[in-house]
């Protein structure tokens, strides 16, 4: 019997490469060599494998244990911290933004008990931040917010 790990799996998998299929149709473009099928492609493809992972540990698992409780808490809190992240970047930008997001984030899904857990999580938030600004801007030339107040 297939358990609720293998029941998500397989519905990620079934829609993974779907959508895979259906990134044959976009066009080659003219200008650069990689296309926009590109990067969904890249996207879709591990999707469709950490799928088939999860698909397969659970039917290889054939233990079924009690269903954990729900923590909605958590997941209404995530959104609401969502939501301030993007009513945020118009004011604070991308930068500045992300970086609170992502702290913010970590700290609230698993509180640091130890300092070298807080120092941990603002690396993490800092990293995050500055990779995804300069992999958009730098490489990609894609445009992020700036902020009102902080004008990055």
């Amino acid at each position: 019997m297939i358990g609720r790990d293998g029941v998500a799996g397989l519905v990620c998998l079934v829609g993974s490469l779907g959508l895979l299929v259906m990134t044959r149709g976009l066009p080659q473009s003219a200008l650069v060599p990689i296309g926009p099928a590109f990067y969904p492609r890249i996207l879709l493809s591990a999707t469709a494998i950490l799928s088939a992972i999860l698909l397969v540990g659970d039917l290889l698992a054939r233990r079924r244990t009690a269903i954990p409780p729900a923590h909605y808490r958590l997941v209404a809190l995530t959104f609401g911290i969502f939501g301030l992240y993007v009513v945020m970047l118009p004011t604070l930008g991308y930068r500045v933004a992300t970086f609170l997001f992502v702290g913010v984030l970590q700290v609230a899904l698993e509180p640091p008990r130890r300092s070298g857990r807080w120092a941990l999580a603002v690396v993490v938030a800092v990293l995050t931040s500055a990779v995804t600004y300069y992999m958009f801007e730098g490489y990609l030339s894609v445009l992020l917010p700036r902020g009102r107040l902080t004008g990055f």
